[in-house]
């Protein structure tokens, strides 16, 4: 039988299956295991090679698809590669029957997942079921903007309810797992993993973490519409030295607590189960054999429970780091550290079966990191129906959309920072003025979903254009031109856009980063806007028309010339399925901003790592002139736009904060308070920040450090008291002994609009 006609006999039988598989798939189960609870039972009836066999981790492969991103158009190759894959894919449902596959990921297809667990499930010796796991990282039908932009709205329901929205849609399609929410703290915005975090402050970071695995698992992770979360990357994986990818952590353990570690614990808190582990070294250790990592700190110290899975390939690579021997070596290190699933690189099940009966590794440390998989297995239902999100019923694209994007577009106007508004030039109106919409993403929906958008969906976002033409009472007064392309010239093109603004009212510059721009294996070493792009905003600012910068960014960008002295600049990020909706929601006044910077725009790309609570110094200054003080030749130590900061179209107006009392019983509390007044002519929302500062202590502390945070909706000329309450357990540090305390003393503390203005108040806690 020629390659086309297995391909066409498989979609047949795969078809003929969907239809009663689901069936099998709760008798099945009672089969397999005659309890939930008796793992240890099960464990012991496995070999070695079934032992081995459940931690290994394999991607589906498709018989019908193209796992590899071939796109073979020679109807040669395509026979060539097609046969390949039919190849692969039978091996594997071979290993599956024969135990040696516990974990896939990211099925293409429910047809092909439902044969897969079936193989598990029903031809294999013990029919332990298989879980699946995918990216999941901000939607999947629908996608909503990616973290960082999220965690600009300053709002963890936000994205509790997105991550609800995705695991909903995702379930449905056979996933039982994300790979998701990555809380990896993002202070170098080189790094270009910064997109997918929650920006630079831990205390963002942590409520955002909490929040997304509570919006993935649902009210339990067994749910057929829910996702096991797996927090990633564990850990200091966002410290990566000059904010290179796969790069070392410099870092001390001091550091690795206060800042890494705790949105993993929050996320732990919050009920997962399951961890995955990150590439880089801490002080000189692969993180994936670091026995001090994934077993003192993640077990002994967090608590955690559940299992952890290697990053792609990442307990291969201790071979190139230098730390194992050879591909046997690794496993071993990596399985005795406390890794208990290989993901893709099949060593654990190559060499775990040799590596214990040569005494090597232990058993019981083979069984404890099977018997950790099965308990997430339980968790995620599976020994009760493993089948459950394999029905088909809820698997309806056009559903899904329908039900989710209103919240998407909701989640892209909240992401949206509005950095500068001069004159008030925002809101535009809607008629009476032609507006030019300049820049290489103008139009068009390649760069709006982000660098995870190759996983999701076929569905196309609402483009910048298409949202400001329905926005628009007579669409014709936009004129589009794109001006440059995002890294070259376009032939042309300055001239088209200087004749477009020229002849326009206002200018609309849509200008910034690339979905490959940000994401993994991006990290850029200057953060700027590309200078194709920098040449056009040169080129249109010197019309003298009134520019409005449309930033599409993943990380924070630091802004030269035009693009910075524009009249008002907005930080869209990648808002996802929403897009253009989103945006001219906002610039025609349909929704107002309210969205606050996750991170800190530096001035120069040169400041990098730059962010708030950066340590005092011995001598501090912000003046770009000081001799001898802590600062860069030329420009002052400080942000160019600060964490923290974002404007509304409402003039909000803080009080000089109070507090009730000016001195703190040890087990006491202090209640500080300012009154926010809107001067301006609309409602906004405001975004009120509580920073402190411990003015002497035996580790020297941050200039500023977030406490807590409250949106607070203002309708125009109205004002409301913001109170919040802090007791000494907000007032603790660790030390270099890792010890956590809080020390006597006099205390600065803020509530303001960002994490460099408002006035000070003061107070002291008293000795216990």
């Amino acid at each position: 039988m020629n390659p086309i006609d297995i391909e066409r006999r498989i979609i047949v039988l795969a078809g003929l299956a969907a239809g009663t598989l689901t069936a099998l798939g709760k008798s099945g189960a009672a089969e397999t295991t005659a309890s939930r609870n008796e793992h240890a039972a099960l464990i012991a009836r496995m070999t070695l090679q079934e032992k081995a066999g459940q931690l290994n981790l394999e991607g589906i492969q498709s018989p019908t698809e193209d796992p590899w991103g071939v796109k073979a158009v020679n109807p040669v190759e395509r026979k060539a590669n097609l046969a390949a894959a039919i190849a692969n894919h039978k091996a594997q449902l071979v290993r599956i029957r024969a135990g040696k596959v516990g974990m896939v990921m990211s099925p293409l297809t429910l047809d092909l997942m439902r044969l897969a667990q079936h193989a598990a499930v029903k031809e294999s010796r013990l029919g332990i079921p298989l879980l699946c796991a995918g990216d999941i990282i901000h939607g999947f039908h629908t996608v909503f903007p990616v973290p960082v932009g999220e965690a600009a709205s300053f709002e963890p329901d936000l994205a509790r309810r997105t991550a609800r929205a995705s695991a909903i849609e995702a379930s449905a399609a056979g996933h039982d797992m994300t790979y998701a929410p990555m809380v990896d703290i993002a202070r170098d915005q080189r790094w270009g993993r910064v997109v997918e975090a929650a920006g630079e402050d831990v205390l963002l970071g942590t409520l955002f973490a909490a929040a997304r695995v509570e919006g993935f698992q649902g009210t339990s992770p067994s749910n057929a519409d829910s996702l096991l979360a797996c927090p990633k990357h564990f850990a200091a994986y966002g410290a990566a030295e000059a904010g290179l990818d796969y790069a070392g952590a410099p870092i001390t353990e001091r550091i690795l607590h206060s800042v890494y570690l705790p949105p993993f614990a929050a996320a732990y808190k919050a009920g997962a189960m399951m961890t995955m582990v990150s590439f880089n070294t801490i002080d000189g250790v692969p993180n994936t054999g670091n026995h001090r990592l994934l077993t003192g700190i993640l077990r002994d110290e967090l608590g955690f429970q559940g299992a952890v899975v290697s990053d792609f390939e990442s307990e291969k690579e201790l071979v190139k780091h230098g730390f194992a021997v050879d591909e046997r070596d690794a496993a071993r290190l990596a399985i005795l550290a406390g890794c208990d699933v290989s993901m893709i690189s099949g060593i654990f099940l190559h060499y775990l079966p040799e590596l214990v009966r040569a005494k090597l590794v232990p058993m019981e440390v083979l069984d404890r990191a099977v018997a950790r998989l099965l308990k997430v297995k339980e968790a995620a239902g599976l020994f009760d129906d493993p089948f459950r999100r394999l029905d088909g019923n809820r698997n309806s694209e056009a559903l899904h959309i329908k039900a989710h994007r209103p919240l998407a577009r909701e989640a892209a106007i909240k992401s949206i920072v509005l950095l500068k508004n001069e004159g008030g030039l925002l809101p535009l109106a809607k008629s009476g003025q032609r507006i030019a919409l300049i820049g290489p993403f103008g139009t068009g929906d390649l760069h709006l979903n982000g660098p995870w958008q190759p996983i999701f969906t076929g569905v196309k976002p609402t483009a910048l254009d298409v949202g400001i033409k329905a926005a628009l009472h007579d669409g014709a007064s936009l004129t589009v031109v794109a001006g440059s392309d995002i890294e070259k010239p376009l032939p042309g093109g300055i001239e088209s856009a200087v004749a477009a603004a020229t002849n326009a009212d206002i200018v609309l510059l849509a200008i910034g980063e690339s979905n490959d721009m940000s994401g993994e294996s991006s990290s850029r070493p200057e953060i700027i806007v590309p200078a194709a792009q920098q040449a056009l905003a040169e080129a249109v600012a010197a019309t003298g028309k009134p520019v409005i910068v449309i930033l599409k960014n993943g990380r924070a960008l630091a802004l030269t010339g035009a693009v910075r002295n524009a009249q008002a600049i907005l930080v869209t990020w990648f808002l996802g399925t929403e897009s253009g909706s989103a945006i001219a929601d906002l610039l025609f006044g349909d929704a107002a901003p309210s969205g606050r910077l996750p991170m800190s725009f530096p001035i120069v790309p040169g400041q990098v790592p730059y962010y708030y609570c950066h340590e005092s110094s011995g001598r501090p200054t912000d003046s770009a002139t000081e001799p001898f003080t802590s600062h860069f030749i030329g420009i002052p130590n400080q942000a160019l736009y600060p964490f923290g900061h974002g404007l509304t179209y409402g003039e909000i107006k803080y009080s000089t904060p109070s507090v009730d009392k000016i001195q703190m019983q040890w087990d006491g509390k202090v209640t500080v308070s300012t009154t926010l007044t809107n001067h301006g002519k609309r409602d906004a929302e405001e975004t009120a920040q509580l920073y402190i500062h411990d003015r002497v202590a035996s580790i020297v502390q941050p200039v500023r450090l977030l406490k807590a945070f409250r949106k607070v909706s203002l309708s125009s000329g109205q004002a409301e008291t913001v109170q919040f309450d802090l007791g000494r357990h907000d007032l603790e540090f660790i030390t270099t002994d890792l010890a956590r305390i809080a020390e006597p003393g006099m205390f600065d503390v803020w509530i303001s609009s960002s994490a460099t203005t408002g006035t000070k108040a003061s107070f002291e806690l008293l000795a216990g």
